[in-house]
């Protein structure tokens, strides 16, 4: 677990998306919006490629949080969806979650975020709130 001291940083985590990873969450949520599976589709209605779904890139941001945290519970995660996550078709995206500890308050301890994916902001204004 991190040492959750406020202004404390937070060891950036890194995790790959792949291809089949965004068919498997497909088939585990229910959403099989072609854009996260069929180039072409994605390309047609005006995106860079096969993106991955905004709810997945969010869940990795919860799965940082819990590592950090030695899996506290969560009061409250959110963030603004404000670039897409591309996946190519070979490889993996890579989607990095870094931050600081924030302040602690009697509603919980705040996590301030920022989350990347290959360098280019995806997820804006997060909002994650703890108790730790």
């Amino acid at each position: 677990m991190t040492e959750l001291t406020p202004g404390a940083v937070l060891e950036p985590l890194t995790y790959e998306i792949t291809r089949a990873d965004l068919v498997a969450y497909a088939a585990a949520s229910g959403d099989h919006n072609p854009i996260h599976q069929d180039e072409e589709i994605a390309l047609a209605v005006g995106l860079p490629g096969v993106i991955a779904h905004g709810m997945y890139t969010l869940a990795l941001v919860g799965r940082a949080v819990a590592t950090w945290t030695d899996e506290a519970e969560v009061v409250e995660l959110g963030a603004k969806f404000v670039a897409p996550v591309v996946v190519p078709a070979e490889g993996a995206a890579r989607v990095t979650v870094a931050g600081t500890v924030g302040e602690r308050t009697d509603a919980g301890l705040a996590l301030a975020l920022e989350i990347t994916a290959d360098g280019t902001k995806v997820l804006g204004a997060p909002k994650v709130l703890v108790r730790a």
